[in-house]
């Protein structure tokens, strides 16, 4: 189950998005606000469709309140 890092941008008009920097950490936009969980949710299914898993098999593993976060992937 591979660890990934990535930064999200929430309220995003760019989005949704995902862009990969060359340290391998992921860069999330999405277009929920950071309010009730909202972009976290939208993280975690936009990471399902990037990697093509389910919603499931997404977990947030670190960083709930924070702009950076961590997430367990089941591939």
């Amino acid at each position: 189950m591979p660890t990934v890092r990535a930064t999200i941008k929430p309220n995003s008009s760019k989005g949704p998005l995902v862009e990969t920097a060359d340290d391998g950490t992921l860069t999330l936009y999405v277009r929920a606000p950071a309010v009730e969980g909202k972009a976290n949710k939208a993280a975690i299914e936009l990471l399902a469709k990037h990697f093509g898993v389910s919603k499931s098999s997404v977990r947030l593993s670190a960083g709930a309140t924070s702009r950076f976060k961590r997430f367990d992937v089941d591939l």
